[in-house]
């Protein structure tokens, strides 16, 4: 089974809603998925028990990818395969060595 780190933002009460709600975001090995979370609790609740139902409610979003989320993919950079490195002097040179192109 593979570990998923679990970061929680943006934590806060809405009284309107009467809910807890917060930004959870899983990293899942080069993706990242955030998602909007918020459970009903009632404003005593203690903050690490309102952190366990969000991140409950996050890791069942992620398992079954329904739900609104957005995801960020780490950029790997493409392998540049058997090119040499540029080398501005050896440029220069050929430009000289083009035909018509002396100087007076």
């Amino acid at each position: 089974m593979q570990t998923q780190q679990i970061q929680l933002t943006d934590v806060i009460y809405n009284a309107a809603n009467q809910s807890f709600e917060a930004l959870v975001t899983i990293y899942d090995g080069d993706v990242s998925r955030k998602y909007p979370c918020a459970i009903n609790a009632p404003i005593d609740m203690s903050f690490e028990a309102a952190a366990s139902g969000l991140t409950t409610q996050a890791l069942r979003r992620h398992q079954t990818r329904t739900g609104i989320y957005s995801e960020i993919t780490r950029h790997v950079p493409a392998q540049r395969a058997g090119r040499r490195g540029f080398d501005p002097m050896r440029w220069l040179e050929s430009l000289v060595q083009l035909p018509g192109r002396r100087a007076a």
